[in-house]
């Protein structure tokens, strides 16, 4: 005969049964969602650029295993990344171990084996760190951008307020004098007519500049017009 501390040890497993099937049933359906999620989502160890762990969609796509990702670190990149844009993955790495908060853009890659090089846009985050506060893995998001799309205005305009919020963040660092400058340059004065404008010597003109050029990462005066024309100077 059952007593009423037996039903309610058998009560209790019952529920902890219950409880365990319901989490299972949660786990499973999570982790379908992430397989299918159109995109490639994965994490990596920072300091090695290894991979831990990815869904299926990024195995489909880009025709390696998340073995085969692992075991290869940093040269899993190198393989599916265009060699213009392997680049990014050693600043993305770096800029981590500096502590940067968040890193995204657009590269190429391809799928193994194939010819053609497809866009990818996505952003980085630091996922985990070490005892000290580094950066240790790094949670990642990407979108084949050429796989489906059909907003191409919409793409062509996010692209170009993109490089406009860019510039403008770097006009931004440039001082009241040094905007004053690049105006007068966009306008096409020389160093001597600007020093004459501004009452400055010309000497003073050319530093000014060779640190306008400095600031806004443009070598020569060609570039640095074509920028500031891009954020509205005239």
């Amino acid at each position: 005969m059952l007593t009423d501390s037996d039903m309610g040890q058998s009560y209790s497993l019952n529920a902890l049964q219950k409880e365990n099937e319901l989490l299972k049933t949660r786990i499973q359906s999570l982790e379908s969602l992430l397989d299918h999620f159109p995109a490639m989502l994965y994490t990596h160890q920072n300091n090695s650029k290894t991979i831990n762990w990815c869904n299926r969609y990024m195995e489909d796509v880009t025709g390696y295993t998340l073995a085969e990702m692992n075991s290869l670190g940093l040269d899993f990149f190198k393989k599916v990344m265009h060699p213009d844009d392997f680049e990014l993955a050693v600043i993305a790495q770096q800029s981590f171990k500096e502590n940067k908060n968040v890193f995204g853009g657009v590269l190429r890659f391809r799928k193994r084996g194939a010819e053609n090089w497809r866009w990818l846009t996505g952003i980085a985050i630091p996922y985990s760190r070490d005892e000290a506060g580094g950066v240790k893995e790094v949670i990642c998001a990407f979108v084949d951008m050429t796989m489906a799309m059909d907003t191409n205005d919409q793409l062509t305009e996010a692209m170009l307020d993109v490089m406009r919020r860019k510039h403008e963040d770097l006009i931004s660092k440039l001082t009241p004098r040094e905007k004053d400058i690049l105006k007068l340059t966009v306008k096409g004065l020389n160093n001597k007519e600007i020093a004459a404008e501004l009452n400055l010597s010309r000497y003073t003109i050319e530093t000014h500049r060779k640190n306008i050029r400095i600031k806004l990462k443009v070598r020569n005066t060609t570039e640095l017009i074509a920028l500031a024309r891009k954020v509205g100077y005239q």
